[in-house]
């Protein structure tokens, strides 16, 4: 495979995460690491270091093979999910109707949901977690896991009820594969999926791999290597039996990162339409929250981890949605991620026992996003919200009545008059003089019917917020109004030596301290505010002063403070009679993560 061409300022990027496997894998016992950067559909970089084979002086590259584990997930929900979409299955259907050996099986409580093959591609059929026990299951005879199934299984829960990592529900849902589609789950998978996608590379038999690019998996115990055997192919395959290498897996990447967004082109790239794939990388059920902090006193940052089909997803607030998913093994750990807002995705692959590809993929994309090289994709006001704006903006030039009428729905006048509305724009235009699209701040949309936006005047700025109703055509159902002008000057220099003081050196500890030409109140506790000021430097720093978003032109103001690591609102207030500042907040700004169109 030829790789792609780089995106212009990616580069820098990629320096950086070779950097970072550099230093990460000289700490590790791992023989061999590969990694990927997929751009679109593209693999654009690719890079091994150690080695595939120990006592072999032989890197590993990117048609080099390893065993995946439980990335092998995704292969077999995207395979019952073709069934379903040639109408052989469905979602909501019990499993015994498609694999009778489960017709007897007793569940946990009488009044236990049967289980269906949602549940099962979703983990919330009730079984207990089975790492790392399912691991060892996965050359198990067909037969015996025929006579598993019989015997019964645990519950840990009733069905539906939450989720619970299983590979054991993966293992039916290949019994399921075999059954419907009257082929063997291997079968299946290499004729509905593999072959279409020129994936030859990849499949589930060891001894169809060519040896000298094989990785073997290892173990470091006492001091050297010990080889893992490579378990055969067995009823468990359908849990964590692919081999792959990164040129075969990008396009697996590539065809989930080029699902998004919807779109009226052809759609006939991918054996799974592009509707499904994006099926695949929605949340169906709640796998947890995570919050972490940079240090003791910096905020924490919250992601949300949910499971989809065969996919998990993570929700950044800094970045948005990244869809994952993890392999671990006896000999081999392995990760792909991919963000559907920029078209980034990263796989990484290593041949040791549960090898720490997760945690290095999760910090090379992060370094990837961080550079901001490769831009967003984000949700955009449609041409009706467009067209609602200008109709809005010359409502605040020149109320006129029936115009008002004809654009906003019947809400809008029940919410509040539209006499005073009126009213209240005309107190706008009083303060604030001619109003301007104010381009310095960029438009929010959180769905393509809704647009907050800036005007600037002569004296401060308004912000204006629509939201458009569902019918057709469709009008404005939400009209808010946030005038913003421009603050005291004392507030104003207060704020920059603010700034000025939590800035950061180009090198060395920061001596933040509080600008002693800033007087205050005794009620401001000054000690207390350094603390902010240095926990905000040490999360977001460098930050710059930027534009007035709050206030009332007298005694508060707010200002943003903005920087690469995230926003922060620098909310002042002034004691009018004493001429000092009397408070100050340092707030983190929850961002609108980037959602897609």
């Amino acid at each position: 495979m030829t790789l792609a061409t780089v995106p212009v300022g990616l580069e820098a990027g990629i320096a950086r995460i070779d950097e970072m496997a550099d230093r990460v894998f000289a700490g590790w016992k791992v023989p061999g690491l590969v990694y990927g950067v997929v751009h679109g559909r593209e693999l654009v970089h690719v890079r091994g270091v150690g080695t595939l084979r120990v006592g072999e002086d032989v890197p590993p590259d990117g048609r080099s093979i390893f065993r995946i584990a439980s990335m092998t997930k995704s292969f077999t929900a995207a395979t019952v999910l073709s069934l379903r979409d040639e109408g052989r299955l469905r979602l909501d259907d019990p499993i015994e109707d498609y694999v009778p050996e489960l017709a007897g099986l007793e569940y946990p409580t009488s009044d236990s949901p049967r289980i269906t093959v949602r549940h099962l591609l979703t983990m919330t059929a009730g079984f207990p977690t089975d790492d790392p026990w399912g691991d060892r299951q996965q050359g198990l005879d067909l037969d015996a896991f025929s006579d598993l199934l019989r015997r019964g299984l645990s519950f840990a829960w009733a069905p539906g009820i939450r989720f619970e990592y299983s590979n054991t529900s993966y293992g039916i849902l290949g019994r399921l594969i075999t059954n419907v589609s009257g082929v063997e789950y291997r079968d299946a998978v290499r004729e509905r999926m593999l072959d279409p996608l020129g994936m030859h590379d990849t499949g589930y038999l060891e001894e169809e791999a060519d040896p000298d690019r094989l990785a073997r998996g290892y173990l470091w115990r006492e001091g050297s290597y010990v080889e893992e055997p490579i378990d055969p192919y067995g009823a468990l395959a359908a849990m964590g039996g692919v081999f792959t290498t990164v040129e075969d897996l990008s396009r697996w990447v590539g065809g989930f990162i080029d699902a998004f967004p919807p779109r009226d082109d052809p759609d006939d790239s991918h054996p799974l339409s592009r509707a499904t794939r994006r099926e695949m990388q929605q949340p169906m059920v709640v796998e947890g929250l995570r919050a972490t902090a940079s240090s003791a006193d910096a905020s924490p940052e919250v992601e949300a981890i949910t499971y989809g089909f065969g996919l998990g997803m993570l929700d950044d607030v800094r970045f948005g949605r990244v869809i994952l998913h993890g392999g671990g093994y006896p000999g081999f750990g392995t990760h792909m991620r991919w963000h559907p807002a920029s078209g980034l995705g990263l796989i990484a692959f290593t041949n040791h026992r549960y090898g720490p590809a997760g945690p290095l993929g999760r910090d090379m994309m992060v370094e990837l996003l961080r550079a901001e090289a490769v831009p967003f994709r984000r949700t955009r006001a449609n041409d009706a919200t467009e067209a609602a704006r200008e109709t809005v903006e010359r409502l605040l030039a020149d109320w006129d009545d029936d115009l008002a009428s004809s654009t906003f729905a019947m809400n809008v006048d029940l919410d509040e008059p539209l006499e005073l509305r009126k009213a209240a724009v005309a107190r706008i235009r009083d303060r604030h003089g001619e109003l301007r699209r104010d381009e310095t701040t960029p438009d929010e949309s959180l769905t393509s019917y809704h647009l907050a936006w800036w005007l600037r005047g002569d004296r401060g700025r308004v912000r204006v917020e629509i939201l458009l109703s569902p019918e057709v055509p469709p009008k404005v159902q939400t009209f808010s109004i946030t005038s913003v002008p421009e603050p005291p000057g004392f507030l104003r220099e207060a704020a920059e030596r603010i700034v000025a003081a939590m800035a950061a050196p180009e090198s060395g500890p920061v001596a933040i301290d509080w600008p002693g030409d800033t007087t205050v109140s005794s009620r401001l506790d000054v000690g207390k505010a350094v603390r902010a000021m240095r926990a905000a430097e040490a999360r977001f720093a460098p930050l710059v002063l930027d534009q007035v978003v709050q206030g009332d032109g007298e005694t508060r103001a707010t200002f943003r403070l903005t920087g690469p690591r995230g926003r922060v609102d620098l909310v002042l207030a002034l004691d009018p009679d004493a001429g000092c500042l009397d408070s100050l907040g340092l707030v983190p700004v929850t961002l609108s993560a980037p959602t897609l169109d």
